[in-house]
């Protein structure tokens, strides 16, 4: 039996002493500054409302408010780091290359008798245009290869988009009627649209707003194509006229079926051929290339047989089957008038037909032909 004076024999319930109990619900100093929460005093309780505690400035506001701070400063700084590669960029902005007006010249050709006829079946079998190809199959892009300033890429381009033009402009029957400008417009470089849409509304033989040498047009008044199908053979080319400038020549001669057009019953053999040779210049410079549209540059047009004395400022005057060029000369030239000077220009239609029976295909193609 354990006396008085002996200790139990058991261990003490708290062998650290009653504080250490609480000692991890201590709160201390940096804990206490930390709080968001602070009692009120008993003073401060007895009034109205009687809340027991208020809130403090926590540091997550400090926090966020520096955060803040930094993100405007690395906007800034990001801000006036573009701005100083913007000055100090090594490649300047290319200077905008202002479109010229455009200068025609369009010489009719005169046949030296009656024009021929036959039915358009066999005047474009048998005639100059046999050998050349149909539509636009016969407007042929060149091998191509880059220049010094343009991909082979961008030269593609600029051919089909020159090639599109000359579709637009030669081959569409609605054009050729006279009825439609606008699929030729659209691909003109904007600064020319005031000049375009001038010629084609009141043509004047001034070299600057002549219609035939943006488009080919007959007066449906006048004639239609007695058959659909349009004979086309010629060349394009292309080099650089600068370091942002592509050039394309286009050489092509177009072939056309015409009859009268007349409410009458035609003849089979009532059709006649119409020629038209169209040398034209081309400019397209970088955006050019990426809007798709070209500036024309000049226009060198022969087409007949037609009068000399026609007017072909707004359409082309054709001569039908068993028609004869008028004896007059063409336009007189008054070297006293002021403004642009006109020059009367007339050729003689001269072609040369195969023969009967003449070899066709790829030989015959090469063989010279003489052309207006």
């Amino acid at each position: 039996m354990t006396g008085r004076g002996e200790p139990p024999e058991d261990p003490p319930e708290n062998p650290s002493g009653g504080e250490d109990e609480y000692r991890s619900l201590v709160f201390d100093e940096s804990f206490v500054r930390a709080a968001r929460l602070q009692e009120f005093s008993a003073q401060e309780r007895m009034g109205e409302p009687a809340r027991a505690v208020r809130s403090l400035p926590g540091g997550a506001t400090r926090r966020r408010s520096r955060a803040a701070t930094a993100l405007v400063l690395l906007i800034t700084l990001a801000f006036a780091t573009a701005v100083y590669i913007g000055f100090r960029n090594p490649y300047p902005t290319p200077v905008g290359r202002h479109a010229e007006p455009l200068r025609t010249t369009v010489i009719p050709l005169a046949p030296q008798g009656a024009v021929p006829g036959g039915t358009p079946e066999a005047l474009l079998d048998e005639g100059p245009a046999a050998e050349f190809r149909t539509g636009a199959s016969g407007i042929n892009l060149p091998g191509v290869r880059r220049t010094e300033n343009f991909s082979d890429s961008q030269v593609t381009i600029a051919l089909t988009t020159v090639k599109d033009y000359l579709v637009e402009s030669s081959l569409d029957p609605d054009v050729l009627t006279g009825g439609v400008v606008r699929p030729v417009g659209r691909l003109l470089d904007p600064e020319q649209a005031a000049q375009f849409d001038r010629s084609v509304n009141s043509p004047a033989d001034d070299r600057e707003h002549i219609a035939t040498g943006w488009l080919v047009r007959f007066d449906p008044a006048e004639v239609e194509l007695a058959d659909p199908e349009i004979r086309v053979r010629g060349t394009l080319s292309y080099a650089e006229a600068g370091a942002d400038t592509l050039e394309v020549v286009s050489d092509h001669t177009f072939t056309y079926v015409l009859r009268s057009a007349t409410s009458a019953p035609h003849r089979a053999d009532d059709a006649s051929l119409f020629t038209v040779r169209r040398v034209l210049h081309f400019l397209l410079d970088r955006e050019d290339l990426r809007l798709h549209r070209l500036e024309l540059r000049s226009a060198h047009v022969q087409a007949g047989p037609q009068s000399c004395s026609a007017d072909s400022a707004g359409a082309l005057r054709p001569l039908l089957a068993g028609e004869q060029s008028d004896p007059r000369g063409p336009a007189g030239t008054d070297p006293y008038a002021t403004g642009l000077p006109i020059a009367g220009m007339c050729g003689t239609l001269e072609v040369s037909s195969p023969s009967p029976g003449s070899p066709r295909g790829p030989d015959a193609a090469r063989s010279p032909r003489s052309r207006p």
